[in-house]
């Protein structure tokens, strides 16, 4: 798409984070830096608690765009997005449908499967499913496996199973988060991510934890996670994953900036997780860091989101 310069062509734009989704804190954080990076940018741009709120505003015509960093239900799940195409008001990301089918794990996986692209086997479990023959159905699988709930993100209510006793409990502790639940076949390779920005695919990085697993607090509160880029692939191998998550995204109607996750198995074959459509923007979050590795700093790449904004919508 074509870049602009000038700040104003943007007009007043309202920077929505936090809300009540279990992704709060993050959101909270990742939109107090996107806004300190707009407004230093040139951006007339305020700060938004929430879709109500933003909704509120939007009635008042305070604001002439949208910046969204609301993760999780509420304003990744295609929710905010319908309401905003309602109201026409422009806004950054994935539109109402990439948006909604995205944020549903097992639907994702159902269309990649479809395509043919790779992704690990899984079981659902849905709310009315009894949870007493869960060994017999994941059977398949093997194990261990990763058992999530489906529409929930920053890895919140996440439990590798290493044996068949302990699936009930993590089933019932995701739960907590969703009454929907995948159990996902556990990829052991190293876990990579690709970021995407208006149609291109940043740089990967690989993710090396300290612990056994990515999770809440490797993500967002421990110092020893690695993030290595370069990632360390070959040149060749690097383009191919690339392609490959950016597939994943136009299979599932994604538009203007995600972040696909895959990991590799043994044999160096690739898997995909999942896609955020409204990835973190914080300290310790993979979008900047792809992004820095191509000369993008921090305020321009805000910038470059913000200009999805002006894309027209299919």
């Amino acid at each position: 798409m074509k870049h602009v310069n000038d700040p104003a062509i943007f007009g007043r734009v309202a920077v929505v984070m936090g809300g009540d989704s279990a992704e709060r804190d993050v959101s909270l954080d990742s939109g107090r830096n996107v806004l300190a990076a707009l407004r230093a940018k040139g951006v007339d741009a305020e700060a938004v608690d929430g879709p109500r709120a933003l909704l509120e505003a939007l009635h008042e015509d305070r604001y002439d765009r949208v910046f969204n960093v609301l993760h999780g239900r509420g304003g990744e799940d295609g929710t905010l997005q319908g309401a905003l195409e309602i109201l026409g008001v422009p806004y950054t990301g994935s539109g109402v449908f990439g948006s909604a089918l995205t944020m549903d794990k097992i639907r994702t996986k159902r269309i990649w499967q479809a395509l043919g692209l790779p992704t690990p086997d899984f079981v659902a479990v849905f709310d009315e499913d009894p949870l007493d023959d869960l060994d017999q159905r994941v059977e398949r699988l093997g194990l261990p496996v990763i058992v999530k709930p489906v529409r929930e993100g920053s890895t919140l209510g996440l439990t590798k199973v290493k044996d068949a006793k302990d699936l009930r409990s993590a089933v019932e502790f995701a739960r907590r988060y969703d009454s929907h639940v995948i159990i996902e076949a556990f990829v052991g390779g190293p876990e990579y991510t690709a970021s995407m920005l208006q149609g291109d695919a940043l740089p990967l990085v690989r993710i090396e934890p300290e612990t056994e697993l990515y999770d809440y607090q490797a993500k967002y509160q421990s110092e020893a996670t690695r993030f290595l880029v370069p990632c360390g692939l070959e040149p060749d191998l690097e383009h191919k994953y690339q392609a490959l998550c950016l597939a994943a995204c136009e299979a599932t109607a994604v538009m203007g900036w995600a972040r696909v996750d895959f990991m590799l198995d043994s044999r160096s074959e690739p898997s995909l997780l999942e896609v955020n459509t409204v990835p973190g923007m914080t300290s310790h979050s993979l979008v900047p860091m792809a992004a820095k590795a191509v000369g993008l700093d921090y305020e321009t790449l805000c910038w470059r989101i913000l200009e999805t904004s002006l894309e027209k919508r299919t």
